[in-house]
């Protein structure tokens, strides 16, 4: 891979680089060789004209999302030697070749040293999410890299980045596959089924992240009343009704994610439980639903995208965790969720926290929830840890 520009460090700001930080801020640039447009391929250099680090050049505050450190240059092969990195992970971690899943997350943007990439598996389709003009540039050079790792197992590469492109400003040519053809996916997660609408679902199709807690969940459900808000296409419902929980409520404002979860249900037999689908707004149906759930799920779409919106959100979760807290029954388990990066973990606690008193509600903490295994963080980019969650016990 051959750079077409390099950009040069001011004295003393390489720093960040040498500590293996892969964004480089517009604020630590001397100067540019070279005319640079972005998504271009980019080296970094320090004041001297030493290597430092490769990567693609973006607009902003965050000038280049480094994607290779030095002092050695990027291999010819960098796309599937990155890939097949992370491949390997998964598979250490039990990811790959597991019997009860056949899905997990493959690429995971800077924890993989592939900034702005996302890369999920489902069952022979690997469907990518660039959130970068750099990834999306290099799309069929990631197609390529997966097509040699998987071999015939691949059955179709989707690409699926224009809403993220988008969002960050970036012009996109459209989803599409880049390679074959699916119409139709399920998948297994630890044994349950699921339909993948990775065309029209949200994100890749579904929430792979909250796998462990889906686990946990089963854990205590058996028996229990369970309302999961929130519920997308009900991950967390099959996995509470298939662990014997007595009912389960599932609520989303969505009715075709209430028709996909409908779909699950029935590929998902044998429960001796009952369900019931609501279609509302959780914020209109909460403070009228009933006080006799044992345990209540709130996983509610990132509330905070940006900082500028981060006020905002705290007042959303206060007011749905209050609500929530207030109507659980005594004993009853809350498992919360934000999955809004710019909300800490530390703030997401005490909005919780303030929650409580608002409801009047003694609570314990039982567990600390994050992200599941196939989405690691990178220790030196404390920024991809997005998903927090909680576990309360409830006086």
């Amino acid at each position: 891979m051959t750079a077409k520009s390099r950009i040069i460090l001011e004295k003393g700001r390489e720093e960040s680089v040498l500590r293996y930080h892969p964004w480089i801020f517009s604020g630590a640039i001397d100067s540019v060789e070279g005319k640079v447009v972005e998504g271009d391929d980019v080296e970094v250099v320090d004041f001297k004209r030493n290597y430092l680090a490769s990567g693609h050049a973006s607009s902003g505050s965050i000038a280049v999302k480094v994607y290779w450190f030095g002092p050695q240059k990027p291999p010819a092969d960098l796309w599937f030697y990155k890939i097949n990195k992370a491949w390997e992970l998964r598979r250490n971690l039990g990811f790959v070749s597991d019997p009860q899943s056949n899905c997990y997350r493959l690429v995971f943007s800077e924890a993989d040293g592939l900034p702005g990439l996302v890369i999920d598996y489902y069952n022979g389709v690997a469907v990518i999410q660039a959130h970068s003009m750099g990834m999306h540039l290099a799309k069929q050079a990631v197609c390529d890299a997966l097509i040699k790792l998987y071999g015939k197992e691949l059955l179709a590469v989707y690409d699926k980045s224009k809403e993220a492109l988008a969002k960050s400003g970036t012009y996109s040519d459209g989803d599409s596959f880049l390679y074959g053809s699916v119409t139709e996916l399920i998948v297994k997660e630890n044994g349950h089924s699921f339909y993948i609408d990775f065309i029209e679902g949200q994100k890749t199709g579904f929430f792979l992240d909250q796998r462990e807690n889906r686990s946990l969940l089963a854990r205590y459900s058996g028996g229990k009343k369970v309302l999961n808000a929130f519920c997308y296409t009900g991950g967390f419902s099959i996995y509470a009704l298939a662990a014997g929980a007595s009912h389960v409520t599932s609520l989303d404002s969505s009715r075709k994610a209430i028709e996909a979860l409908e779909k699950n249900l029935t590929l998902n037999t044998g429960y001796n439980g009952s369900h019931e689908s609501v279609v509302n707004d959780a914020k209109l149906w909460l403070p009228a639903m009933d006080s006799d759930f044992d345990i209540i799920v709130l996983d509610p779409p990132a509330f905070a995208k940006r900082q500028a919106d981060r006020h905002k959100a705290l007042q959303g979760y206060r007011f749905i965790n209050a609500t929530a807290l207030s109507k659980i029954k005594p004993g009853g388990l809350l498992f919360t969720f934000s999955c809004s990066q710019a909300i800490s973990k530390e703030q997401f606690t005490s909005v919780v926290m303030s929650s409580a008193l608002l409801a009047k509600r003694n609570a314990r903490i039982i567990h600390h929830l994050g992200h599941s295994a196939d989405h690691p963080v990178n220790i030196y980019h404390s920024e991809g840890e997005y998903l927090k969650g909680l576990v309360l016990v409830v006086d």
